[in-house]
């Protein structure tokens, strides 16, 4: 097992960090330090200059525009971006939808959405939550039923994320009724979101944003050309897909981010007239959270391995990235907060924060957005029972 990078990858990342620094746009790059949300302009903006350097999809085939970089070039990419402390881009149609349709789509899908998706023309969402199936999905009950050449939808999706921008959603329905498994009788649909019949309303959270949506489905035809796979057949394409998007979930560069600011937080607080810094308790829980950070860099570095030497991606195990990197990332919005205590609310207008104040106004927002990391993906309740059972063979 090797965990460090060769010399030409070592080159590959100052390529990429040259590259950040010095495109990034500063507005962008400020919004992001200090946790202010972006507009969906913003965001297409940062994606529409990475696709411009070619970069916006690294692990796309080359054909489709691709980078042609190998598992490691494209660790080292995601990584320099959460350390850069670039523009987070919704996933759901790069690194979701998008591998669903290079392994599953027609030829005739492939070219009506890669393009699109690639250049930012098109925002997509996940429609997979229902009132009645979070976690335990199977037990989903939006129904689509044939009629001619479309599929007829009706039901309800819930905590659909950035839904109120999304142009296009891929939707798991229940095209025919339960016989056996749950899982039977599932199918995965490419619907767009200005169909008649679809009925945005938002979920306003604990921290005041809009980032959630509930999504109800009222007669909605959607053309039997946007089936992805084969009827019946959608469970195995939503596997696929949680796949891709568990890898993803450590956000070890992120909370590295994040960790340096609450250093600074704790060195700029006082109690009892010294640095936070200085009280022993304080730094004993700091410290725990560092360690447990770093011994998921190297967890995430031996999958990295593995998948280097094998050209495999990782087994149920994987589930253990998105375990702890949503507890890291929650004890350490935790911690921000016991640090500034009181002034983590904002106590002046808006337009009159900015800088440092901006971040410290931002914390309790961020801590209550961060609760729900543990859940989105798959509850790190579900993820342990994967490990048990798919890994420890419990």
């Amino acid at each position: 097992m090797d965990l460090n990078f060769s010399a030409e990858e070592l080159a590959f990342r100052d390529q990429v960090r040259s590259w950040l620094n010095a495109t990034m746009p500063r507005d962008l790059r400020d919004k992001v330090a200090n946790n202010e949300r972006l507009s969906k302009a913003e965001i297409v903006r940062w994606h529409r200059m990475l696709a411009d350097q070619g970069w916006i999809a690294p692990a796309w085939p080359v054909e489709w525009g691709g980078t042609g970089w190998n598992v490691v070039q494209r660790y080292i990419f995601e990584e320099e971006c959460g350390y850069a402390g670039a523009p987070q881009l919704p996933r759901f149609g790069l690194s979701m939808c998008a591998p669903v349709l290079l392994k599953f789509g027609t030829e005739a899908q492939k070219r009506r959405y890669l393009p699109k998706i690639y250049n930012g023309e098109e925002i997509w969402c996940q429609g997979y939550s229902e009132p009645g199936a979070g976690s335990d999905l199977a037990a989903l009950s939006t129904r689509a039923e044939k009629r001619g050449d479309a599929y007829v939808v009706n039901g309800q999706k819930i905590w659909t994320t950035i839904a109120h921008h999304a142009d296009w959603m891929f939707c798991l329905v229940r095209t025919s009724a339960q016989t056996g498994k749950r899982q039977e009788g599932i199918s995965f649909l490419l619907v767009d979101m200005k169909t008649p019949g679809i009925r945005v309303k938002p979920i306003i959270l604990m921290d005041g944003g809009h980032d959630v949506n509930e999504v109800f489905f009222e007669d909605v035809r959607v053309p039997a050309e946007n089936l992805v796979h084969e009827e019946g057949k959608g469970w195995t394409v939503a596997k696929y897909l949680l796949g891709h998007e568990r890898m993803n979930s450590g956000r070890i560069a992120g909370s590295k981010r994040e960790l340096q600011k609450l250093k600074k937080l704790a060195s700029k607080e006082m109690r009892n007239g010294v640095p936070l810094m200085s009280d022993v308790r304080f730094r004993d829980r700091l410290t725990r959270v560092e360690i447990e950070l770093m011994a998921l860099e190297i967890t995430n570095l031996r999958f990295l391995d593995r998948m280097r030497r094998t050209g495999q991606p990782p087994g149920a195990d994987v589930s253990m990235l998105k375990i702890k990197g949503t507890e890291i990332t929650q004890l350490i919005t935790e911690l921000m907060m016991d640090a500034v205590g009181p002034l983590a609310q904002p106590t002046l207008p808006v337009d009159d924060i900015d800088g440092w104040d901006m971040f410290v106004a931002s914390l309790a927002p961020v801590y209550c957005l961060t609760r729900k990391s543990s859940i989105y993906a798959g509850s790190n309740e579900i993820q342990r029972n994967i490990i048990a059972k798919m890994t420890l063979g419990l």
